[in-house]
């Protein structure tokens, strides 16, 4: 059996580019860095936040290796690197699996394909995922996420029957249905089949129905805040843990309506001193002058500077 992620908390990872759309390496070593010494159990390339749809191959090894050896030069070699597998075909899947192996990955997380909706059928969805597992040099997981496939959204039986593959290891539902996972997590051991909340609105609540942790784009901006989060549910401090999530889950509405990947960027770049907050197209690039005038985002400013305190 292939070993599943460590439990804990991963990110994300936003990529950074130049104002010619191409990779801005320092910014992207200063934000792996940071996310690093803010704690975090792993780094996802080429999740959603990554713009994977939008690089080339070797844009996607590149990043790959980039963030693998930023890690490895400053000390966390521990620090595990995912890598977004997920394409329209079953052959290009299989191929990505193969270069994030090479470009210094330990696991792969494959989105289902979603160009032919009805074609995908829970007999083409589970064939699919197979024979990438099948192929995959690289233990993978399973992306569930249908905002960005179409509405295709895998229920727990689905993933229940993928699980038993002994190179499926681990799921990240983004789809924010508890009840989902916590069947999934009273079938699986997390050693075997780990199960991560795929939103910080879910981490506690995922933790304490059985889940590993969260793959959550907030940590981009609030890494340390997510590990008191984490601490506190480890040493049993409920309470306390529970009012820092209800504040995490306001930072959570808040990030979703600051503009996407860009506002992300843009508060990163405001508030850490790096990064340029472009974006590939069709994404839209956020201005962070003007952050101010979203009202969400005051509450993501207070965070920050909880964030800072740690």
């Amino acid at each position: 059996m292939s070993k599943s992620p460590p439990p804990g908390y991963y990110v994300p990872a936003v990529l950074f580019f130049d104002e010619n759309e191409d990779l801005d390496e320092a910014s992207i070593k200063a934000h792996v860095l940071r996310l690093a010494q803010g704690g975090v159990t792993g780094i996802l390339v080429q999740g959603s936040n990554g713009e994977a749809q939008h690089l080339s191959h070797e844009e996607r090894k590149q990043a790959i290796a980039l963030t693998r050896k930023t890690l490895d030069e400053n000390g966390f070699e521990n620090v595990l690197v995912i890598a977004g597998t997920g394409a329209q075909s079953t052959r290009e899947t299989k191929k990505l699996c193969a270069d994030a192996k090479e470009a210094g990955a330990s696991h792969a997380l494959v989105l289902t394909p979603s160009t032919w909706p009805p074609q995908m059928s829970v007999e083409n969805i589970l064939r699919f995922h197979r024979s990438v597992a099948d192929a995959s040099p690289i233990p993978t997981m399973i992306y569930n996420f249908p905002v960005v496939t179409a509405g295709i959204d895998l229920d727990s039986d689905v993933i229940a029957a993928l699980a038993e593959h002994p190179n499926i290891v681990g799921t990240k539902l983004s789809c924010g249905n508890l009840g989902k996972l916590h069947r999934l997590t009273t079938r699986f051991s997390s050693n075997d089949f780990a199960v991560f909340a795929g939103r910080t609105d879910a981490f506690l609540h995922g933790l304490n129905a059985g889940s590993a942790g969260a793959i959550a784009a907030l940590v981009n901006i609030l890494p340390k805040l997510h590990g008191r989060l984490y601490k506190l549910f480890q040493e049993g401090s409920i309470k306390e843990a529970m009012e820092l999530q209800g504040k995490l889950g306001h930072g959570d509405w808040a990030i979703s309506k600051i503009g996407g990947i860009g506002g992300v960027k843009a508060v990163v770049s405001k508030h850490f001193g790096y990064g340029q907050t472009y974006v590939r197209g069709p994404l839209k690039t956020v201005n962070p002058d003007n952050l101010v005038e979203i009202k969400q985002y005051h509450t993501l400013a207070e965070l920050i500077d909880l964030e800072k305190t740690l």
